[in-house]
């Protein structure tokens, strides 16, 4: 099956580098290309993209905007967002927002490769070296909960979470916790739910920014 992508970035180097990318392998076609959000939404709508690779600072629309407009639509397509180190911030309300992960613009091939495969399973992969630099040295916000009272997320719970930042997959964790993969997303049921998110990196963004969660 092959994979249709959207480029989504207002520097042509950038789209130019990716599509040369891409096209090394046949698996992948770049349907189409866009330099701001609104030309990305009418091109989503267009083209029916599998994935879409998408910058955060454009003109006109940037990423975040462009995210929130295609859910307006309905258009459900899974994001991978483009960024560069300085962009912890919109990083994270990307996360929160749906992204299925991050990619430095300067990644390396199987990495993309990698980041595209596992949207299209419906699955997230979080590096753990960026992760660590977009969370690790923030002072969380105060969490809901006072520290006497209940936590929010039980002990299996925060473990499991914790794993998901490091980009684990469910047969991963559960081989590290002893339990079966089925249990792992019963545990991760219960997390989307307490915390109000539908997917795993919402859960990773709205645990860090309630102070539950520390990379």
């Amino acid at each position: 099956m092959t994979i249709k992508i959207l480029i989504v970035d207002d520097h042509l180097v950038v789209r130019e580098g990716l599509k040369l990318i891409l096209e090394t392998n046949q698996r992948y076609e770049v349907v189409a290309e866009a330099s701001n959000g609104v030309e990305a939404v009418r091109l989503v709508e267009a083209y029916k993209p599998d994935v879409i690779l998408l910058d955060l600072n454009m003109p006109e629309m940037g990423g975040l905007d462009t995210m929130t407009a295609l859910k307006a639509k309905g258009l459900d397509i899974p994001v991978i967002i483009l960024t560069t180190y300085n962009e912890d911030e919109m990083m994270i309300r990307g996360l929160a927002l749906g992204a299925k992960g991050y990619l430095l613009k300067d990644t390396g091939r199987e990495m993309i490769f990698r980041s595209i495969d596992a949207a299209i399973r419906g699955e997230t992969l979080l590096l753990p070296e960026i992760t660590e630099k977009v969370f690790g040295n923030r002072t969380p916000l105060k969490a809901k909960e006072s520290s006497s009272s209940k936590p929010l997320l039980s002990d299996k719970e925060l473990i499991v979470l914790q794993a998901i930042a490091r980009g684990a997959r469910s047969k991963e964790i559960g081989f590290e916790m002893g339990i079966s993969e089925r249990t792992v997303k019963t545990q991760l049921t219960s997390i989307y739910n307490k915390l109000g998110v539908d997917s795993r990196p919402q859960a990773v963004a709205v645990a860090v920014e309630r102070g539950i969660l520390h990379l």
